[in-house]
């Protein structure tokens, strides 16, 4: 769980990148199959129209089930998102916002304001089913908390 201090800095991150009015926002992290793509899921609902939304991975892997599923709960398809590498992001990317927590991130080697919202990984939690899933529902709370703040939703 995030603390007062974690959430006083990815707010007023957040409220800056809002003011830079980016045109593409990249999500990384490492598989590109859970918390990047919750966040490019939330975020394309979110977000104006005239914003880029994307996520990569530096070892994509496939979309998890669970990710599908608790997007599926909140009325969002993200059904037909693929796993992408970052090396296929086409460029210009304005923002770029690294989800890793436990693991090394991706390093996005471009000029782009730079965000890091330290994430667990919902794929990684070992229990039952409901475990799992409340994993995934955890994280997609959070980055639609955030990313609300973000596109001002």
């Amino acid at each position: 769980m995030p603390t007062k201090a974690d959430q006083q800095v990815w707010y007023k991150e957040a409220m800056k990148l809002r003011e830079a009015n980016p045109e593409h926002v990249l999500f990384l992290c490492v598989a590109n199959s859970a918390r990047s793509q919750l966040a490019e899921g939330i975020a394309r609902n979110l977000a104006p129209p005239t914003v880029r939304i994307s996520s990569a991975g530096s070892s994509p892997a496939s979309v998890r089930t669970h990710a599908v599923q608790v997007m599926q709960e909140i009325g969002l398809d993200i059904s037909e998102h693929h796993s992408t590498s970052v090396d296929e992001v086409e460029s210009p990317v304005d923002a770029v916002i690294t989800l890793c927590a436990e693991e090394a991130c991706p390093i996005w080697l471009e000029k782009a304001i730079r965000l890091h919202w330290p994430l667990s990984d919902p794929a990684v939690v070992q229990g039952s089913e409901e475990e799992q899933v409340d994993a995934y529902r955890a994280a997609r709370d959070e980055l639609s908390r955030r990313l609300g703040v973000l596109f001002g939703a």
